[in-house]
């Protein structure tokens, strides 16, 4: 089979007709067609794991378990959705999963009506550090804190806050992401907002 010379290369920017195409060829067993989708998302998949569970060892391993999911159920993706959405989709129940299983942290309920998409890093001081050597290593220490206090967040408040501020998803492909609403993936960012703001109450 001489796909190698048509495929596209990581130099080379999918359209999507021709990302459809390595789609269809993959779910007929074409594991180049399959390699070639793999390049085009290892590093976006990669960085999201990692910011997850902060952990590269981890990251890598979540990587290959969430590829060899896809690989796996990838004759069921039906292009009801981008294929990056059902991508996320995968890798997000990969990276939960291997959360619940550290351990699980009790959810608070948002009040009502509240609007869950205020930029948490709007609320945070400037420490950007220019020049001053202080402000450098506030920067550090701020960075430092908002971590720890990330990893305090249920694992689906945290994959939320992660695919909003890291990633820059909207909410409404976050609720696609996770097989939910839109209100409900903000109602589950406001629940992180408002936990990081206490835990970060002195930065604000």
């Amino acid at each position: 089979m001489e796909l190698a010379g048509n495929l596209p290369t990581r130099s080379t920017p999918l359209t999507g007709a021709d990302e459809s195409a390595l789609i269809e060829r993959a779910q007929e067993g074409d594991r180049l067609a399959f390699e070639a989708l793999v390049r085009k998302y290892d590093q976006k998949v990669l960085r999201l794991a990692l910011r997850v569970v902060r952990s590269p060892d981890e990251a890598r391993d979540l990587y290959q378990e969430a590829f060899l999911k896809v690989y796996r159920s990838l004759r069921g993706f039906r292009f009801k959705s981008s294929f990056s959405t059902w991508l996320y989709r995968v890798v997000m129940n990969v990276c939960l999963d291997h959360l619940r299983r550290r351990g699980t942290h009790e959810e608070v309920q948002p009040p009502v009506n509240h609007e869950g998409e205020t930029e948490f890093y709007d609320t945070v001081a400037d420490s950007r550090p220019i020049i001053n050597p202080e402000r450098v290593l506030r920067a550090g220490e701020i960075g430092k804190r908002i971590e720890a206090a990330l990893t305090r967040l249920t694992p689906r408040e945290r994959m939320v806050f992660e695919l909003r501020h890291y990633q820059g998803m909207r909410l409404r492909a976050i609720g696609e992401v996770c097989g939910t609403t839109e209100e409900t993936a903000k109602n589950c960012l406001f629940r992180a907002t408002q936990k990081l703001r206490v835990e970060l109450g002195d930065l604000v």
